[in-house]
Formats: structure tokens, C-alpha cells, sequence
């Protein structure tokens, strides 16, 4: 069996991601798409607007025929662990030959090409690393500032555009498992990654987030126009989180100790931001005061949610090289039998069931323990609680 894989969110499923999942179908002859999935919180520091397993099953109905869940230390990390951690769970599994991911332009060598530079740090790449950074520039555009001014031949979109800059991402944590995973770039349709614009069928997860929960006929007719009609009746059930309360509780209840062993916390960043809600007391307002060109509001957004979830640094670079885990969320059931089989050839257990816990070794089993804490504080948000063990055939 021969699966072609995705590191997705689903935040929410849209026909976008409906379109990839064809496309991925269509271009790389795989048997059977994979997904691996970020569970109830989301890389840009943010509870997703729907839990876990609602995802997952807009996904299996909408065209995928299984969602595994990327480990939650690696689902709220920056864009490197991001993808260093699903690209990890996915070498695991002989059965993914192919990784397929949306992109802005830019063709498969040049993703490639991109993430072979990047890996090169010599001493011309640390001078002009160094420098880079003088002026507050964040350690990944200072970076890949370097890397285009040694290598010419490079696209600058491949390092500056949002899914490009993921998908350069991907192929540097490939190259760095080198199980001889080939990427599969797909040209996104419709809206860009952070475009806030609505379109007529192809509007981006920002956008359509941005009305879930509208009443008006301009937002419902938006989100059925975008929506599969799997997706569109949960967001007729859609309320959003007190989350941001929570978070500003755990900040303020945390040491700085705590906050500063965040995967996105350094440079006494954990200071300026109990400073800020101290005398902010609102999420947004303290948020807004503390951005700067160094310090991105998707970077202080995740540091808060690391911090209400207890994630730090350490552990998730451990994980990194661990043994983890495969926890299939969804499966298409008419072929679950064969797909967890393929699953569970794989280096890593696959979690379908609670005893299946048992085989993880003490790295997974704390790996799993972050999924499950979680999963504990997203139904104490939302009042619902949800098995974490539980696995959908649909």
C-alpha cells in the first residue's frame, strides 16, 4: 500500500482542502491519503474552532481515508518543530512514500534546493546570521535572509511566502529523516493563507473563522458557499472558547521559569509579557502592546497556549527523536482493516484503543500524556468531554 500524506489543521475543513485532497489523489497514484492532523489546539496559539474528532471526520468524509494526530508539543511549536514533528510520525510508516503540501509557487527541486540551503551553516552563514539579527529581525526571516543572500538561484517566495515557507519547512525535516519521502507541492486556489478576504467557493480557514457564529445572511451565505455540507452543520452548533481568559490566568499563575522554557520563549520575553497583562488585563489589548518586529503575534499567541498547556522546549525536542506513537483519530471503515495495518507496520505503535497505550515507551508516554492534558483543558473550555482514546470508522 502506497500512502500519500498531509500535515494539516482543518481549522476548519474547507472546499480548499477538499480540492488538495483530489489533487493529491490525482497527481501522486498513491492507494490511500494520510493525514496527520494537530489536535484541539493550533499552531497559531489558538484552540481550534472545532474539537479533534470533528475534524477528523469532515476530513474522512470529505475525500481522506485516515486521520493519525500530530502530538500536541508539535502542534503549537514554531513552524521548524511543527513540521520536524510530523515529518518524524509520518517517516515511521514505510506505507507514506509521498508528502504532499499547499504552496504559493515552486516546483519540487526547488523546495528541495530551498531546504538543502538552509541546512548549510557554515561560518559565512553565522556572520551573516549575526548580522541579520542586529535590528530585532526574528531568528527565521534573519535566517532565510542569510540563505538568500549565499544562494542566488533561490526563489525569495519559497522563504518569505506563508505556505511556501511551511512547505521549505517539510522538505529540511524530510532531508533531515532521510527515509526518501517525496514531496508533492500543490498550488493553493482561492484566498491566500492569511487572507481575511471572503471569496465565492474558495475563501481561507482566516477568513472563514473570522464569521463562524455570524447570524447575517452575508456570513451564512459565505460559509455555505466555502463549507462542506459536513463541516457547514457543525458550525451551525459553533460557540467560541473562554480561552483567552484561561490563558491569561495560566500566564499570571506561572513562574518565569515556567513561561521561559516555551518552545517560543527567550530573550526575557517571559518578563515583558507578565508585564503586559499585568497592567493589561485583556488578552487582545496585552497582545497588541507587546508586538514588535521581533516578537510576531502568532510567536506570543503560541507562547501563551505552550504555557497553558505545559509544553516546553526540552520535551519537545526530545520527542523529536523519539519513539512516538501513531494515534489514528479516523478511518475510513470500509478499508480500516487494511489502512491500520499499514499504520501498524510502522516504527511506531498505533493507538486505536486504550490498551494500546500500554506499548508506548517512556518519551511517547509522555508525549501522549501532553495529548491528553489537552484534551482534558479543551473539554474543560468547552463543557464536553470527549474520549481521547476513542478512534471514528466512518
Amino acid at each position: 500500500m502506497k500512502f500519500c500524506a498531509v500535515i494539516c489543521e482543518y481549522n476548519p475543513f474547507h472546499n480548499g482542502h477538499r480540492y488538495q485532497l483530489a489533487e493529491m489523489r490525482r497527481l501522486s497514484g498513491c492507494d490511500k491519503i494520510l493525514c496527520v492532523m494537530s489536535g484541539n489546539f493550533t499552531q497559531r496559539g489558538e484552540p481550534a474552532v472545532f474539537g479533534k474528532f470533528t475534524r477528523a471526520r469532515h476530513a474522512v468524509e470529505c475525500g481522506a481515508d485516515a486521520v493519525i494526530e500530530l502530538p500536541t508539543p508539535f502542534a503549537v511549536s514554531p513552524a521548524e518543530l511543527f513540521a520536524r514533528g510530523a515529518v518524524h510520525v509520518l517517516s515511521s510508516i514505510p506505507a507514506v512514500q509521498t508528502l504532499a503540501f499547499g504552496c504559493e509557487s515552486g516546483t519540487k527541486e526547488d523546495f528541495l534546493n530551498a531546504a538543502q540551503a538552509t541546512l548549510s551553516e557554515d561560518k559565512q552563514f553565522k556572520a551573516a546570521l549575526k548580522e541579520n539579527m542586529k535590528d530585532g529581525t526574528s531568528y527565521i526571516r534573519a535566517r532565510n535572509s542569510a540563505v538568500l543572500s549565499m544562494n542566488a538561484d533561490i526563489d525569495e517566495s519559497l522563504l518569505s511566502s506563508p505556505n511556501n515557507l511551511l512547505g521549505t519547512e517539510y522538505c529540511r525535516a524530510l532531508l533531515a529523516e532521510g527515509k526518501g519521502i517525496e514531496p508533492l507541492p500543490i498550488p493553493r486556489v482561492g484566498g491566500g493563507y492569511a487572507d481575511t478576504s471572503l471569496f465565492k467557493d474558495f475563501s481561507s480557514a482566516t477568513a472563514l473563522r473570522s464569521v463562524l457564529g455570524g447570524e447575517t445572511r452575508k456570513e451564512r451565505k459565505a460559509l455555505k458557499r466555502n463549507l462542506p455540507d459536513c463541516t457547514l452543520s457543525s458550525a451551525d452548533d459553533y460557540r467560541p472558547l473562554p480561552y483567552k481568559q484561561a490563558a491569561l490566568c495560566a500566564l499570571l499563575s506561572s513562574s518565569s521559569e515556567e513561561i521561559a522554557a516555551c518552545p517560543d520563549c527567550s530573550e526575557g520575553l517571559e518578563n515583558k509579557l507578565v508585564a503586559m497583562a499585568k497592567s493589561n488585563p485583556d488578552y487582545d489589548e496585552m497582545l497588541k502592546k507587546s508586538v514588535s518586529k521581533r516578537y510576531t503575534l502568532s510567536r506570543l499567541k503560541r507562547i501563551l497556549l505552550q504555557n497553558f498547556l505545559k509544553i516546553r522546549l526540552k520535551d519537545v525536542r526530545d520527542y523529536a527523536d523519539s519513539p512516538l506513537y501513531c494515534k489514528v483519530l479516523a478511518v475510513k471503515k470500509t478499508d480500516a482493516e487494511e489502512i491500520l495495518a499499514a499504520i501498524s507496520e510502522g516504527e511506531f505503535p498505533a493507538i486505536v484503543r486504550k490498551s494500546d497505550y500500554s506499548l508506548l515507551k517512556k518519551d511517547g508516554a509522555d508525549c501522549f500524556g501532553a495529548d491528553l492534558r489537552a484534551n482534558e483543558l479543551y473539554a474543560a473550555l468547552s463543557g464536553e468531554y470527549v474520549n481521547p482514546y476513542e478512534t471514528l470508522f466512518i
